[in-house]
């Protein structure tokens, strides 16, 4: 982690109020349903967003929903967590991804993209990993937030749009210009902000999923494919779906619930 990339963490605000209740009754053992929906009950901003993200077409659900108690039968707390820190934590930044050359539109369509296929992928067969999985593919990109910051204020934009067109890898490109990584920088963020190890290893890992402890591998590499499958900017191509696929094989994951969620989004 580079000296600059590091300071901007350190100077990011601390959450409200809100993430820290959410966080403290996900991970207490004896919480219940009914105390995840009483606390995000309180917020109706927050209420307004999980029902707004919860109801998006890339989850293809035939009904409307229109209560938080429905979102958490449906989706489970992990999901709803995901919903609800995604819409907290993304409020905590100002989006300049021009270095990227795509928009505050283009990078919340990754962002939804990858977390729909995800919880579509495992929500009936995996639903135990949605608790780390469903945040992480949330807000993995938002280390791009911070090493955009970095690029800007050391005029490196047309360096980085070089390496990025020769190189063709968007991580090797960060790394050649700025000496860290996406997945790095987004693990160190939420390190910061004290989430749970699990998901910060899940996220600091995706790239390299061997080098995940088992109890996280799997979710580590269901990440990887999906950040495969969905281009930077939100777009899933034919090319992208092959190379996913290609690690679905390596990986020896369920590629019938993976097609079938890519019939979803």
């Amino acid at each position: 982690m580079t000296d600059e990339i590091l300071k901007k963490i350190k100077q990011l605000p601390p959450l409200p109020e809100s993430a820290m209740q959410i966080e403290a009754v996900y991970q207490d053992p004896d919480s219940t349903f009914n105390d995840m929906v009483k606390i995000l009950e309180k917020d109706p901003l927050l209420t307004a967003d999980i029902l707004k993200a919860a109801n998006s077409p890339l989850y293809g659900f035939s009904r409307e929903i229109n209560t938080i108690n429905q979102a958490v039968g449906l989706f489970g707390m992990g999901t709803v967590r995901g919903f609800a820190l995604a819409s907290i934590v993304k409020k905590s930044f100002v989006l300049d991804l021009s270095p990227y050359n795509i928009d505050g539109d283009m990078f919340s369509a990754l962002s939804k993209k990858q977390h729909a296929l995800v919880t579509s992928w495992c929500l009936r067969k995996e639903a135990k990993l949605l608790g780390i999985l469903s945040p992480a593919a949330f807000l993995v990109e938002i280390g791009k937030v911070l090493i955009a910051q970095q690029i800007i204020s050391s005029n490196s934009q047309e360096k980085f749009k070089e390496v990025l067109n020769s190189l063709g890898d968007v991580e090797a490109a960060e790394r050649e210009v700025t000496g860290v990584d996406t997945p790095e920088v987004s693990a160190t963020i939420f390190e910061h902000w004290r989430f749970e190890t699990g998901l910060v290893e899940t996220i600091r890992n995706c790239l390299n999923p061997e080098n995940a402890k088992d109890d996280i591998k799997k979710a580590v590499q269901i990440l990887q494919v999906a950040r495969r499958a969905v281009q930077i900017n939100g777009s899933i191509t034919e090319e992208s779906i092959a190379s996913a696929k290609e690690l679905i094989l390596k990986y020896n994951l369920d590629m019938e619930s993976f097609e079938k969620a890519l019939e979803n989004i």
